[in-house]
């Protein structure tokens, strides 16, 4: 059974940091796409930012220069540090697994992950 679960979430004012970490269990933790993403109150969940198992990296175009998504193989935990946070930013974020050694163009499709994690709140106060 695979498992994710996020935490780090919090409340911060307008440019304040926060880092999100998502342990996983269950599964070779090497072979996965992973994926952070968040859903806004009243918004579908969109991809913030995705990493694949030979390390290529990407983001959504709102948070490139600002959020660094990270992972660690040994530990089995991927992060998401997020810098200059804004008001627009704040939404329920979740962390994903799908099991493809790449995550390709088709990363931020919500759909192609079939694991999640429960969802870690951020809210950013202006």
């Amino acid at each position: 059974q695979v498992g994710l679960v996020e935490s780090g979430g919090g409340s911060v004012q307008s440019g304040g940091s926060l880092r999100l970490s998502c342990v996983a269990s269950g599964y070779s933790y090497s072979r996965y796409c992973m994926g952070w993403f968040r859903q806004a109150p009243g918004k579908e969940r969109e991809g913030v930012a995705s990493i694949d198992s030979v390390g290529t990296i990407t983001y959504e175009d709102s948070v490139k220069g600002r959020f660094t998504i990270s992972q660690d193989y040994a530990k089995k935990m991927l992060y998401l540090q997020m810098n200059s946070l804004k008001p627009e930013d704040t939404a329920m974020y979740y962390c994903a697994a799908r099991g493809y050694t790449y995550c390709s163009t088709s990363w931020p499709v919500e759909r192609n992950y079939p694991y999640w994690g429960q969802g870690t709140q951020v809210t950013v106060s202006s």
